[in-house]
């Protein structure tokens, strides 16, 4: 099969698929206890939760449109 007719190679499908673990990360990262009507939890404002995961979602989200517009090699 001609490679030709591909629009990604094999180092797109890989940028992919670390883009999407780093957003599962960021995703992951966000998750936690939170408040309820009787209580109030103050770890929803915590750094993790409000900056740093938010900023690795995001690094994440520009990782894929890298992989995605990065032109694969003519061999």
């Amino acid at each position: 099969m001609n490679k030709r007719n591909f629009a990604f190679d094999k180092m797109n499908y890989i940028l992919l698929a670390i883009g999407f673990i780093v957003i599962i990360v960021g995703l992951l990262l966000m998750t936690g206890p939170g408040s309820t009507e009787t209580t109030f939890e103050p770890d929803i404002f915590s750094f993790r939760r409000v900056k740093l995961a938010p900023a690795t979602c995001f690094l994440g989200f520009i990782f894929i449109i890298y992989a995605i517009m990065r032109k694969p090699k003519q061999s």
